[in-house]
C-alpha cells in the first residue's frame, strides 16, 4: 500500500466529530470551577466557555467528586492539556469542546424577551 492511499485511509478513519477542528484536538489551557458542576474552560484556540458536567460526572471513578467540595478539586492537567480530578478521572478536551456553552443557554431568554417588546 502506497503511503498517500494508507494517509487517506487513515483520514476517512479518524475522522473527528463536527464542530472540532479538523486537524488536531483542542486543548484546555485553563478551567475555574464557578458553580456546583459548571466549569468555565480556555481552550487554546482561544475559545472559552462555561460548561454543567454534572451528566458527565458518572461512574465509580467519579463518585468522590460529585458533590460540590469533590467536584470544586478539578485542575488542568497541562500534559493531558484537560481537566482532572485525580490519576484516574478525566474528561476528554474533545468532549468538553463539543457541550454546549451555558452562557448562550442563560441569554436566549432575554434576547427571547427583547423582541416581543419590540
Amino acid at each position: 500500500m502506497s503511503k498517500s492511499h494508507l494517509s487517506n485511509s487513515l483520514t476517512a478513519v479518524a475522522k473527528l466529530p463536527k464542530g472540532l477542528p479538523e486537524d488536531r484536538v483542542p486543548v484546555v489551557v485553563h478551567a475555574r470551577v464557578c458553580g456546583p458542576f459548571s466549569v468555565f474552560l480556555v481552550f487554546d484556540d482561544g475559545v472559552s466557555k462555561q460548561v454543567n458536567l454534572k451528566r458527565r460526572v458518572k461512574g465509580p471513578v467519579f463518585k468522590p467528586f460529585r458533590d460540590p467540595q469533590g467536584f470544586a478539586k478539578l485542575r488542568v492537567d497541562h500534559e493531558c492539556g484537560t481537566i482532572v480530578w485525580s490519576d484516574q478521572a478525566d474528561i476528554a478536551p474533545e468532549t468538553l469542546y463539543l457541550l454546549p456553552d451555558e452562557r448562550e443557554r442563560a441569554r436566549e431568554p432575554k434576547a427571547r424577551a427583547r423582541r416581543k417588546k419590540r
